[in-house]
């Protein structure tokens, strides 16, 4: 998938988000618009219910607008039929999870293969990405291992091992390092700063932490469903 001519990748449009809690509607994003450049490393902040989950789940084809529209690539994903959809999100996009999600009956290479099983590929050559991907972490030595025996650190970048086996266009993190403590979370920070810069990844991180967002090339805060480019007072 390439970025437009102007090189944007992700391009939300006008963006309203609403939910609805029994007769009340709640309005998460309101209006909403985003670039995000092909090979940016954007990192999204805003207090806690801000929208920033909400949002990353719209660009990730895990929700749809209310009204509004998300292009990924020059495709308008939130017009795609589920199946579509479904489709789209296994070859483009890769979710790195707050509390990990693995599998704790899976060793770390079978936690990575998971997103694999749904692709067209042999066995052998689902082995070669996982061992790629696994490498690529610092972790081919820990393969073997279930995750009740990885440390906090160690169980998020078999996570982003696992976002990165397919290869995907877009990363999406939400809170990365958000159960980790400093020393593990600046490693995986500075993973993903190398999947960014050497790799050319383009990845979309939500976070609480300053320090984190620090890593990133540009961050940009939401409250009451706006961005904006200076810190919410």
């Amino acid at each position: 998938m390439m970025s437009n001519d102007d090189g944007v990748l992700v391009h939300v449009d006008s963006v309203d988000k609403t939910f609805r809690r029994g007769t009340e509607e709640i309005r998460v994003l309101a209006g909403l618009n985003l670039t995000v450049q092909e090979g940016e490393f954007l990192a999204l902040m805003g207090p806690s219910g801000s929208g920033k989950t909400t949002l990353l789940n719209l660009i990730g084809g895990l929700d749809r607008p209310t009204s509004g529209s998300v292009s990924v690539g020059g495709e308008a994903i939130d017009r795609m039929s589920g199946r579509r959809l479904a489709r789209w999100r296994s070859q483009h996009v890769g979710l790195v999870f707050q509390f990990y999600n693995l599998l704790p009956v899976l060793s770390a290479e079978r936690n990575v293969e998971l997103p694999l099983l749904l692709t067209h590929l042999s066995k052998a050559d689902r082995r070669k990405h996982v061992a790629t991907a696994l490498k690529v972490v610092g972790l081919e030595d820990r393969s073997r291992h279930f995750p009740r025996t990885l440390s906090g650190g160690e169980q998020q970048r078999v996570g982003i091992a696992r976002a990165i086996v397919t290869d995907p266009t877009l990363l999406l993190c939400d809170e990365p390092t958000g159960d980790l403590d400093r020393k593990s979370g600046d490693e995986v920070l500075g993973l993903l700063q190398a999947l960014n810069r050497e790799h050319g990844k383009t990845i979309i991180m939500v976070t609480h932490d300053p320090h984190a967002s620090a890593r990133a090339t540009r961050t940009v805060y939401l409250d009451k469903g706006q961005l904006s480019t200076t810190p919410i007072a």
